[in-house]
């Protein structure tokens, strides 16, 4: 029996949609993992570990490498804003104490300042509405990097050019060390993840004080648009 050119029509376009899913899968980009860590990092000072969470975070991008440990705190604290234009982390008070991250290996930061292996604390602080700053990344919202051997009480808060001139000792320049905070991506958390612009971005829950709660999206590697 003769078959219908629309079956046959139809049973080619199968064939070929099974065939370009099979060679997508193996054409699929891998991506990285996270590995957890059950001690505080050793580089940061008493006051400092005793308000971690003791379970870190190990990222692995898709070679294997690991591209930091990072360690959050077990709550953070949390200040509403009133202007929230262009902020992704409306929570946060400026200056906080947001984690720990620590680099095995010399790194870069989000401006691509050379960063050198290391333990650095993480506090949260917005970029300047200013010319001078605008177009830098889509959001404003950084999380700051000072060795920690620089900031051992987490219950500082600093003023911005403080922390500014702190962040400094992290790049050597006269630039702070900045990785942007970014929304966070669908999915579980925590999670490695990377975006078109080849931003690997870590994703992880934690806690407000006032017992909400709060994912951290950080770009741990990658750098600003040119």
């Amino acid at each position: 029996m003769q078959k219908h050119p629309a079956i046959i029509f139809f049973i080619l376009v199968l064939c070929c949609f099974a065939s370009a899913q099979k060679d997508n899968a193996t054409q699929a980009v891998p991506v990285g993992k996270v590995e957890l860590l059950d001690k505080v990092p050793d580089g940061a000072a008493a006051a400092v570990q005793q308000v971690l969470d003791p379970k870190g975070y190990r990222v692995l991008l898709d070679d294997g490498s690991v591209a930091c440990e990072l360690w959050l705190r077990k709550t953070v604290p949390g200040q509403a804003k009133s202007d929230t234009s262009g902020i992704v982390y409306p929570q946060l008070a400026e200056s906080t104490l947001v984690g720990v991250i620590s680099f095995p290996q010399a790194s870069t930061d989000y401006r691509g300042q050379a960063i050198k292996s290391g333990t650095y604390t993480l506090r949260y602080e917005l970029q300047p509405a200013d010319g001078n700053h605008m177009g830098v990344s889509p959001t404003r919202d950084f999380l700051l990097l000072i060795p920690a051997g620089s900031d051992a009480d987490p219950k500082t808060v600093y003023k911005f050019q403080e922390l500014v001139a702190l962040s400094e000792k992290a790049t050597q320049t006269k630039h702070p060390g900045v990785l942007n905070l970014v929304e966070p991506p669908p999915g579980s958390a925590p999670a490695v993840s990377r975006d078109d612009e080849e931003h690997w971005i870590f994703s992880a829950g934690t806690k407000l004080e006032s017992g909400q709660d709060l994912t951290i999206a950080l770009v741990v590697r990658g750098t600003a648009p040119q």
